[in-house]
């Protein structure tokens, strides 16, 4: 990645968040060039600006945050940084339930924060997401999806590019849906972690995913692994 700064466009109908967030922001050399106060405007904002990172609000009026996400994530890599990913959508709110998070991870938002997280940690979660990791934790992405995924036949007929997986590649991809970081991954299958990083890189290349977010959603409503934590045959 060159040296420019990071970009980032902030979405959220309170005026005083949005001024926090980009103060907060700044202090760390991350550029904020746009502010929306709806899902319309945050929409039109991406696509003028090509942030590399987009803070949204779920709750806004004329769009909520979660169709915003999944129209700048349609988009593509047009509505993106110049970076041939796109931009990634970090999801903040101020109400701490399960359905709005998986709503936001369903519609292809990379992360997920409340709104009273500390500068240190916004900052952070921010070059995080930018970077393509996971923000959730582990262990709430997994209850997450536990509860809310389902199963069937037609998602899994939408997703038999799981057969273009190699045996350790489906293994690793078990193991991240368990909750698994890269470290525990190199000490499980007795690999360094370079090598997890690039089985996790193939995995997300084959499957057409952004994250490792999106791999443990998938994991799941494919049935790779099954609610409560058990792998299938």
């Amino acid at each position: 990645m060159d040296n420019a700064p990071l970009r980032a466009v902030i979405a959220d109908d309170q005026a005083l968040v949005r001024t926090g967030f980009r103060m907060i922001l700044a202090t760390d050399g991350i550029e904020v060039v746009a502010e929306a106060t709806n899902g319309l405007e945050a929409v039109a904002a991406v696509r003028r600006t090509r942030p590399d990172v987009v803070l949204m609000d779920i709750r806004m009026p004329e769009m909520d945050g979660l169709e915003a996400t999944r129209q700048i994530l349609a988009a593509g890599p047009a509505g993106g940084a110049g970076a041939a990913e796109g931009p990634k959508v970090l999801v903040l709110t101020t109400y701490d339930l399960d359905h709005y998070v998986y709503a936001a991870l369903a519609a292809g938002a990379s992360g997920f924060l409340l709104k009273d997280v500390s500068p240190e940690h916004l900052v952070a979660s921010v070059r995080l997401v930018r970077s393509g990791d996971a923000l959730l934790a582990p262990t709430i992405t997994r209850r997450l999806i536990e509860r809310f995924a389902h199963r069937d036949e037609a998602r899994n007929n939408l997703h038999r590019d799981l057969a273009e997986l190699t045996a350790r590649e489906l293994e690793v991809l078990r193991l991240l849906a368990g909750g698994l970081s890269n470290a525990e991954l190199a000490g499980t299958l007795t690999l360094s972690q370079t090598t997890v990083k690039t089985h996790v890189a193939r995995i997300l290349s084959k499957l057409g995913l952004r994250d490792r977010v999106q791999a443990v959603v998938l994991a799941y409503e494919t049935g790779l692994v099954a609610p409560g934590g058990g792998a299938q045959a």
